[in-house]
């Protein structure tokens, strides 16, 4: 483990052996965190909020909406999701076995409350992170439709940080009874009884969701997207998770605001991803305390 300076994370590498190394199944499944902890002395613990990257992207770029979340005097954890971030390299599963995720989420969570009492617990997730904090609350993916998406009856939008990743995924894993059954996972419930508020940011994953499972989603749900979204659009990827949980509530981020306004370098709307990291604070602050 180390540290990197004043107000750097403490950066700490786990190792999940419940899961495999999607490049090494012969070693466990590494999960690395990013935490930052409260500037300010407490007496009693911190609430924690978890930030989940979007594809292909990692926990150590998602200060936009960490550096609001520790301003606003909380915990602060981001991942990095194996075979998904840029850090360690892509693998298809991290890609396409998305109810991954949430488990990294959930393993994170249970060695930091092994080490030390934990406050109230939120994640905020952005793009496929916005899911994984969804499942996190209660979402399940339909694995009939994933089934279809990985044989190909649903087309599947080119992902640009993984081109080809359907094919990689075949050559790995062959669409057969076996893969079939594997699926089984994705249709489980992993909701963790220790989050009490999710913040969802450009969600994807919307269109796979099973509408039921939204539906018993009990605690509070914030939810921001992009007018104009093409990577995912509010009528496919949020609607569903606005419409179908009973606790949510949200706003558009602004008419022209694009999914990459969200971790552009340039993007064309700077201010966008400033109001919504301090939007989730303040939504933190009124449900976490």
């Amino acid at each position: 483990m180390t540290i990197s300076g004043q107000g750097q994370p403490l950066i700490r590498v786990l190792h999940d052996e419940s899961r495999r190394d999607l490049s090494d199944p012969t070693r466990p499944r590494p999960v690395r965190l990013y935490l930052w902890e409260p500037a300010r002395p407490r007496t009693v613990p911190a609430p924690l909020v978890v930030v989940s990257h979007g594809t292909g992207g990692s926990g150590s770029n998602m200060e936009w909406l960490v550096r609001p979340l520790h301003e606003a005097g909380f915990r602060v954890l981001a991942v990095d999701h194996h075979g998904n971030n840029y850090v360690d390299g892509y693998e298809p599963e991290g890609f396409l076995h998305i109810w991954e995720r949430p488990r990294d989420v959930s393993f994170a969570v249970e060695i930091l409350a092994r080490e030390q009492p934990l406050g109230p617990v939120g994640v905020a997730g952005f793009s496929l992170g916005g899911y994984t904090a969804a499942a996190l609350a209660g979402a399940r993916v339909d694995p009939r439709i994933l089934w279809a998406v990985l044989t190909g009856t649903i087309p599947l939008p080119e992902i640009p940080e993984f081109p080809g990743v359907l094919e990689a995924l075949r050559r790995k894993h062959p669409p057969d009874d076996s893969s079939r059954r594997a699926l089984d996972a994705a249709a489980a419930d992993l909701s963790d009884r220790r989050v009490r508020a999710v913040f969802l940011v450009a969600p994807g994953a919307g269109s796979l969701v099973v509408p039921e499972s939204l539906a018993t989603v009990r605690v509070p749900v914030g939810i921001r997207w992009a007018g104009a979204d093409t990577v995912n659009p509010y009528a496919v990827d949020t609607r569903p998770y606005l419409e179908h949980i009973p606790t949510a509530s949200g706003c558009s981020a602004g008419p022209g605001v694009r999914h990459d306004d969200f971790f552009a370098p340039e993007p064309a709307d700077p201010t966008a991803r400033v109001r919504v990291g301090k939007e989730a604070a303040a939504f933190f602050r009124q449900h976490l305390g």
